[in-house]
């Protein structure tokens, strides 16, 4: 089929990556989940000389398994990680940054965890 050929109706912006044809295309809706409902995974890094993980971004994926492989070849291409986590996002609670004063309002009523009513030695060059 060719572009003067096609129905408006027949394509359709996937992922915001322009025009994709769907009419006469092969889904495979009979063998794995439709791309659409493929549920949103977050992906976490961790560089070669960083000692945590950083989000780098999301991705859809049928399974834990293919996001791990997708967000490796992804995220990773320029060999920057030593280690990857994919966290579904419907399975992450987060708080909201609208809510911040109210949420951590309690942690200024403690100010026995701040350092400055301890003495630091000198030796101790960070804290």
């Amino acid at each position: 089929m060719s572009g003067q050929d096609m129905n408006p109706q027949d394509v359709t912006p996937e992922g915001g990556h322009g025009a994709v044809p769907t009419a006469g295309v092969e889904t495979g809706a009979d063998t794995k989940p439709a791309r659409r409902t493929w549920p949103l995974y977050e992906v976490f890094v961790r560089g070669k000389r960083g000692l945590n993980h950083v989000h780098v971004g999301s991705l859809h994926a049928a399974d834990d398994e293919m996001a791990l492989h997708n967000a490796r070849d992804v995220y990773t291409r320029r060999n920057e990680g030593v280690s990857i986590w994919v966290v579904r996002a419907d399975a992450i609670a987060a708080s909201s940054p609208d809510e911040k004063d109210p949420f951590f309002a309690p942690s200024a009523d403690k100010v026995y965890r701040h350092p400055t009513f301890y003495a630091i030695p000198e030796e101790v060059p960070h804290l």
